[in-house]
C-alpha cells in the first residue's frame, strides 16, 4: 500500500484556505480537494503489511516524543519556480524548528522500519494543485501573497494511504489508517 506522514488543519483553517483559493479555481489546474489538504511529514511510497506494522510501531515512539506544534498556512509558491512549476502550495509558519525535528523523526522512524527514502531537504507546504506541464503559477502565486490561515496546533501525525485513481475524477483518494498524538512536553 503506498503511504505518507502528515498533519492535517482542522476545519476552520481549511474553511480559510478555501475561501482564499475560491477566486484562482478558473486556472487550469488540477486543483487538489480541500479534504485531500494535509502538510506532509514523510512519503514512504508502496509498504507491504509487514512493514508497515513495523512503520506503525515505530511512528507511534516518534510521535510520543514529539509536542504539539503551532503552525498557520500563508502565501503560496511552485516547485520548481514560480515561472515554471509543477505544483502549486502554500506555505507553512510557526514552530518551524520542531516541525522541522519531528520530519526528521518520522523519517528516521521510517528507516528504522526496511523503508528506503530518498534524502530531500524538508519543505513545509501544503499542495494546492498539480500541474501536468511546468506553468507560470505567478498569478495565483500572487494572489495568495497576503494569504495568512487562522493559527491552530497539530496534535497528532496521521498515516495516510493514498488509493491512487479511485477518487473523484480520477484522481489519489485518501484513508487515515493509523494516527498518534503528539505527547511530547511543551
Amino acid at each position: 500500500m503506498r503511504l505518507f506522514a502528515a498533519l492535517v488543519p482542522p476545519e476552520p483553517v481549511l474553511i480559510s484556505l478555501a475561501n482564499a483559493v475560491a477566486p484562482l479555481r478558473d486556472l487550469p489546474y488540477r486543483w487538489t480537494a480541500p479534504e485531500h489538504w494535509h502538510v506532509t511529514l514523510a512519503f514512504f511510497g508502496e509498504v507491504d503489511d509487514a512493514t508497515r506494522l513495523e512503520l506503525e510501531r515505530r511512528l507511534a515512539r516518534a510521535a510520543a516524543r514529539h509536542a504539539p506544534v503551532t503552525l498557520a498556512l500563508t502565501g503560496g509558491g511552485g516547485f520548481g519556480s514560480a515561472k515554471n512549476a509543477r505544483v502549486l502550495w502554500t506555505g507553512v509558519r510557526g514552530d518551524f524548528q520542531p516541525l522541522r525535528d519531528l520530519a526528521r523523526s518520522v523519517t528516521a522512524a521510517a528507516r528504522r522500519a526496511g523503508i528506503e527514502l530518498t534524502e530531500n531537504r524538508y519543505k513545509p507546504h501544503l499542495t494546492l494543485a498539480r500541474l501536468r506541464t511546468p506553468t507560470d503559477v505567478r498569478p495565483a502565486v500572487e494572489a495568495l501573497t497576503e494569504y495568512a490561515s487562522p493559527t491552530w496546533t497539530a496534535t497528532e501525525v496521521e498515516l495516510v494511504r493514498s488509493h491512487l485513481a479511485q477518487g473523484a475524477g480520477g484522481r489519489a483518494r485518501y484513508e487515515t489508517i493509523a494516527s498518534w498524538p503528539l505527547a511530547g512536553k511543551v
